[in-house]
């Protein structure tokens, strides 16, 4: 029988790398860069691209604490479609004092959305918060050096995790294990 596979061949490439970093401060900085690269070349309406070159090429460096509170951020545009695209990226420090939980992107929205911000490094928050999540995590597990959070029989506070997607609904098999109905914080 004979391979009726199509065959491919690349006409555009996106790549998204995040990165934590523990400082030696008790801060994280967690760093991500966007690429959107160009494997046959471009004609942009302000400019060629030559092929392997980048349409986009931006980074932005989240400074938080193991809250996920934003102290410092840091935004930076080396390729863009146009000469004025790294015009807009001191907006990204209006995103300082926020918290990184449940309505994040709603918030970030207010601050570097639409006009007020850049179209891909907006976007690239959703991966980094994620990021910034599993870094901190990352940490509290290493710390906690293989006892489980719940050994010492005091009441848990509610995770970050409850409620944040299928598996984890509070409702779950899973979230009852991770946060017992009898154990659970109350506020106050």
């Amino acid at each position: 029988m004979p391979d009726t596979t199509p065959t491919r061949h690349p006409i555009h490439v996106r790549r998204i790398t995040c990165t934590g970093y523990e400082r030696s401060d008790g801060l994280f900085d967690i760093e991500g860069e966007m690429q959107d690269i160009t494997p046959t070349g471009t004609d942009l309406l302000f400019k060629l691209v030559p092929a392997g070159a980048a349409i986009h090429h931006m980074r932005i460096v989240l400074t938080v604490d193991r809250e996920l509170l934003i102290h410092d951020v840091s935004a930076s545009i080396d390729a863009g479609p146009t000469e004025y695209c790294p015009d807009i990226t001191p907006a990204y420090a209006g995103l300082k004092g926020l918290q990184i939980r449940g309505g994040f992107r709603q918030q970030v929205k207010a601050v570097v959305g639409g006009v007020n911000g850049c179209t891909h490094l907006t976007e690239l928050l959703g991966p980094l918060a994620t990021t910034a999540m599993q870094t901190t995590m990352a940490v509290m597990r290493r710390e906690r050096n293989g006892r489980r959070p719940d050994a010492n029989g005091k009441p848990i506070p509610r995770p970050l995790l409850i409620n944040s997607c299928h598996t984890y609904r509070e409702d779950s098999e899973i979230a009852k294990r991770l946060w017992p109905e009898g154990r659970r914080a109350t506020a106050g």
